[in-house]
């Protein structure tokens, strides 16, 4: 097995390095000191030098104006804005546009992945369901109305719905089927309400009621919305492990430097083996998150669907992430909670995280499914 990344694969997550390179996490208030949103919108800026970075349309095709490009590759730049907490909505973009151009009919392929490619339109996805815990796919009704189709339902806690110009809504039909409907941010039938984020961001509860959709914006194909699930749910991954590996840097900096008894608290056994520890957790989250991107990018088969090589990166992921904050923040002492420094944001960050990706249990009793389903060896 070879696993070394790409020269491309390699070219843009340096270009990401230099992108990021000048983004600081303090750049909005603290969300532990903010009633509300700690800003209006994202980072409109950052989004245009990724935009000229070619950082947006790493996924689509040359046809597209993108460098046909894998979720490798796209979870590499991830890992590196989870790094300074960047507040762009790359991952749901990417995974979207990229959805829409695979998925799509012909005119909405023609039309919006490139543009959404260049920066011009945002997409955003619907991903948590009416609660946060019930399928996404389950919580919007579909039917067919001559020429359109008509949407009901809720979706909660959908990131950057109130700046994104098209939300991405899976929905079932009566058949039983999966669909995603582009749905517009201004839109009759379509009400978003304003949420908060642990980090916090303002998110979107969007409600559907008899929303009408033309044809073409949305996509029936089937798969769709089970790739982009997936692609999503590995993005996710990739932003915990940037985000644990810069707090351990942080960790190990800040204990190297603390002293008591006249020696760094970094050579105290006990110090030690609780950063160890870490470290082996993030190493779990790398290598678990690398086969499920390598699963999506290849669609190479495996003695379970890529579904199961899915669900145990977000078991590292879900836990793993919580785990390196956790001991940050006790390693650090009373100074991982001074708002001044900037460990306390990566923790609101971690947690929403976490609760993106749900607890492990459940993905524990998902995998488990899948095994008792598929006979191995």
């Amino acid at each position: 097995m070879d696993f070394t990344f790409t020269e491309e694969q390699q070219a843009a997550a340096e270009a990401a390095r230099g992108v990021f390179a000048g983004v600081s996490p303090d750049g909005v208030p603290s969300p532990a000191l903010t009633a509300g949103a700690v800003a209006e919108d994202f980072d409109r800026p950052l989004w245009a030098r990724l935009a000229e970075a070619d950082l947006l349309s790493l996924l689509l095709d040359e046809e597209a104006g993108g460098a046909g490009l894998d979720a490798i590759a796209l979870c590499l730049v991830l890992r590196e804005s989870a790094k300074v907490l960047a507040r762009v909505p790359l991952l749901e973009n990417s995974a979207a546009t990229a959805a829409v151009r695979r998925y799509s009919g012909e005119e909405l392929r023609a039309e919006l992945p490139a543009r959404a490619g260049r920066g011009e339109l945002v997409l955003t996805v619907a991903a948590n369901g009416r609660t946060g815990h019930d399928p996404a796919e389950r919580a919007v009704t579909a039917r067919r109305d001559g020429t359109g189709w008509v949407l009901d339902g809720v979706q909660t806690a959908i990131p950057w719905a109130l700046d994104a110009d098209f939300v991405v809504v899976p929905a079932h039909t009566d058949a039983d089927l999966t669909v995603l409907a582009l749905i517009p941010r201004d839109h009759e039938g379509a009400v978003l309400a304003e949420q908060f984020s642990t980090t916090g961001e303002r998110l979107g509860e969007l409600r559907l009621e008899s929303a009408r959709i033309a044809d073409r914006y949305v996509v029936a194909a089937p798969g769709a919305w089970e790739w982009l699930r997936d692609l999503l749910t590995t993005g996710t991954c990739a932003l915990a492990l940037g985000l644990g590996e810069e707090v351990l840097r942080m960790t190990s900096a800040y204990t190297s430097k603390r002293e008591q008894f006249g020696f760094p608290v970094a050579t105290f056994q006990a110090v030690a083996v609780q950063a160890a520890d870490r470290y082996i957790d993030l190493r779990a989250m790398e290598a678990t998150l690398w086969q499920a991107a390598w699963r999506i990018s290849t669609g190479a088969g495996g003695a379970l669907p890529a579904a199961g090589d899915v669900a145990v990166a977000k078991i590292w992921a879900s836990e793993g992430v919580r785990r390196v904050v956790q001991t940050a923040q006790h390693l650090h002492g009373g100074f991982g909670a001074d708002t001044e420094y900037a460990l306390h944001r990566y923790h609101a960050w971690a947690k929403y995280l976490e609760l993106s990706l749900g607890p492990a249990a459940a993905h524990e009793e998902a995998l488990g499914d899948l095994l008792a389903a598929h006979a191995l060896g």
